[in-house]
């Protein structure tokens, strides 16, 4: 804990058997109370790696749902358990735990309710071996969201965040998609009710057990994140309703 405020660690795995335990082990339990794996049918043998590590809470869904699902399992769970301050890390080791001291603390000490790793502030996406068309494509999102949103958020395509309990008790995160655009749709949400967010320079690594959606998935995501950002500003500046805004 950090002043009393309960630490859980959500980890969204999708065959991650190979990474799981490198990523486990850098975590830090000095501050950590609970960790929350939930393994999405994978392949491999993530489930087991899991429980090897003796990992307390682990939920294992049946079919294979989605990586917004995947989170939606993570974060109802972590709410269950009262969690106060709420990290989710990837076990692909792309992002390194050795963070979440600096996350939590933003939180803890109420400076901020959500804090992102951003791979683009400094070097981080380039120098870990980000594809080029993926980078770019992180800038023209970033800063396509940005004018519509009204944000100066260096990206909103990281998958390492931290939220307060609060923040997740107020966003309906259960209503977004069950594939990868819920991550845009959650962070559109939290600008939506008002959350400042704050960002922390992340390095990051790009190798071939860490995960990584091909160039299909990639522009599907994109178009859904241009849309989020569409109904986020038709919410907001014309009163035309978006579901997704409402609890």
């Amino acid at each position: 804990m950090i002043d009393n405020k309960k630490i859980i660690i959500v980890l969204p795995a999708y065959n991650a058997a190979k990474t799981l335990k490198k990523t486990y082990q850098e975590i830090p339990f000095d501050i950590v109370d609970e960790i929350i794996l939930v393994d999405d049918y994978s392949t491999d043998d993530t489930f087991i790696v899991a429980q090897e590590l003796n990992i307390k809470h682990i939920i294992k869904h049946e079919i294979n749902s989605g990586y917004g699902a995947n989170q939606k399992s993570c974060y109802n769970k972590s709410l269950e358990l009262n969690g106060d301050i709420i990290v989710m890390l990837h076990p692909d080791y792309q992002y390194t735990p050795k963070l979440i001291h600096s996350m939590c603390y933003l939180i803890a000490n109420d400076l901020y309710h959500v804090v992102l790793g951003s791979r683009i502030l400094g070097m981080g996406a380039l120098k870990g071996g980000m594809p080029y068309y993926k980078y770019f494509a992180n800038r023209c999102l970033t800063l396509f969201q940005n004018i519509l949103m009204k944000q100066k958020l260096s990206e909103y395509h990281s998958g390492y965040r931290a939220f307060s309990s609060e923040v997740l008790n107020t966003i309906n995160f259960n209503i977004n998609s069950d594939d990868f655009v819920f991550d845009n749709q959650m962070l559109a949400q939290i600008c939506y009710n008002n959350y400042e967010i704050a960002e922390i320079t992340c390095p990051t690594k790009y190798f071939e057990d860490a995960s990584s959606i091909n160039f299909k998935r990639s522009c599907k995501y994109g178009l859904g994140v241009l849309k989020t950002s569409i109904e986020y500003f038709l919410d907001k500046n014309l009163n035309i309703k978006s579901s997704i805004f409402r609890k």
